[in-house]
């Protein structure tokens, strides 16, 4: 039986070795649309760009794993019903289809040719080379990459500023009144912070300079922002485009409809990673997760489906962020209606918080906490009781907060 994993990535490569590590002995083919050997993406924003790393290459050795890699190739279409996937290098036929093309990073119209994205490793090597000492570097987006992206600059003696359209950091990810208190680790590291800034554009040469060779971001109150370069982050889609007209059903995010066995619409097709989404009876939603945990945890369940198997996906999520000198995590899901619980102040250097719903923990949030952090997520997997009197008191233990 012939297994094509398309994508690369973290999904598609543990997908890939899980199927052998689960015991599949026929073909298994691994398509990657860039060149590169396949690598790992959270260090492109912190090891590599700060020079520590070349590169963030698998230590994987894909032949003696019988893994045939088919690299700068592109995935262009499919058709199900042959079982035919198409390429810019041909036909492929397939037993069994596994969908792991992740999220391409959204760009902003008419971006300049000093803007950056930060998704890639040919990204990570051009902005490399860009965040010098003394450099005027302009990000777009206050979210997880753009903390990560400025929090490197600082690191590297770049003057930074970090423009978000929203009031606060992290708006899309984490309610204003956990992300208020953020807003002073963008100062502490030097970094100015402009909340409530949207972008009108970004044009090459500094308007207020004659002769300068670098950009300008023009917000919308009519601000000009001079740069050196620009790097932009402001969030990612699910690559799947490239699907249509092939029948496979999209969620209204465009990712993959897949269901809890990671399978789509199209037999013998499975979909894992940052292109998919999937039902969760836990949170009782359709969760689309775009970090690096899921896409460990759903390659060993799509592998063991792929091979007919039965497992269902309904993980508690979990991701992590190092910025200004702090460790973010976060696990589970919250939604607007759950009870949200601060344990300490979060001007303070460590502090965490946790939402309930009924009293039973959904998700968790700790900034430099990583006792909360490991003992919330065990409560999060068992959905335990919680005393909310008890989980508010930062000197109490998570595990004794356990209501009787």
């Amino acid at each position: 039986m012939r297994i094509v994993v398309v994508g690369a990535g973290m999904a598609g490569v543990q997908t890939a070795v899980a199927l052998r590590d689960q015991g599949h002995e026929g073909e298994v083919l691994l398509l990657g649309a860039e060149p590169h050997q396949p690598y790992d993406r959270p260090p492109l924003s912190k090891d590599v760009l700060l020079g520590k790393a070349e590169h963030s290459r698998f230590d994987i050795d894909f032949p003696g794993r019988g893994i045939e890699l088919l690299l700068g190739r592109r995935a262009t279409g499919l058709d199900p019903v042959r079982r035919v996937l198409g390429t810019d290098g041909g036909e492929l036929e397939y037993d069994r289809l596994v969908l792991a093309t992740g999220a391409r990073p959204v760009a902003l119209p008419g971006q300049s040719a000093r803007t950056h994205l930060l998704r890639t490793h040919d990204d990570a090597v051009a902005l490399k080379g860009a965040l010098r000492p003394g450099a005027r570097i302009v990000v777009v987006g206050a979210g997880w990459i753009g903390a990560e992206a400025a929090t490197v600059a600082r690191r590297l003696g770049c003057e930074v500023t970090v423009v978000e359209a929203a009031p606060v950091p992290l708006a899309g990810a984490l309610p204003a009144e956990v992300t208020e208190g953020m807003r002073g680790w963008y100062a502490e590291a030097g970094v100015e912070l402009r909340t409530g800034a949207a972008v009108g554009g970004i044009v090459d040469g500094d308007v207020r300079l004659e002769g300068d060779p670098g950009a300008t971001v023009l917000l919308t109150d009519g601000t000009e922002l001079g740069a050196d370069a620009v790097v932009v982050g402001i969030g990612a889609r699910p690559d799947t485009g490239w699907l249509d007209g092939s029948g496979i059903v999209l969620d209204d995010r465009g990712a993959i409809a897949a269901d809890d066995r990671l399978r789509t619409s199209a037999e013998g097709v499975l979909a894992v990673g940052d292109c998919a989404s999937f039902p969760s009876a836990r949170y009782r939603t359709r969760l689309m997760v775009h970090h690096w945990d899921n896409a460990v945890q759903g390659a060993r369940v799509a592998a063991a489906n792929a091979l007919g198997g039965e497992q269902q996906y309904d993980p508690v999520p979990y991701f992590w962020s190092e910025q200004f000198g702090r460790m973010v995590q976060y696990a589970g899901h919250h939604c607007p209606g759950d009870t949200l619980l601060r344990r300490g102040d979060p001007e303070a250097a460590d502090w965490s918080a946790l939402w309930l719903r009924d009293g039973v923990p959904v998700a968790l949030l700790a900034v430099d906490r990583p006792r909360d952090l490991v003992q919330g997520r065990r409560l999060l997997e068992r959905r335990t009781p919680l005393d909310p009197a008890l989980t508010a008191d930062p000197a109490v233990q998570l595990k004794a907060a356990v209501r009787a």
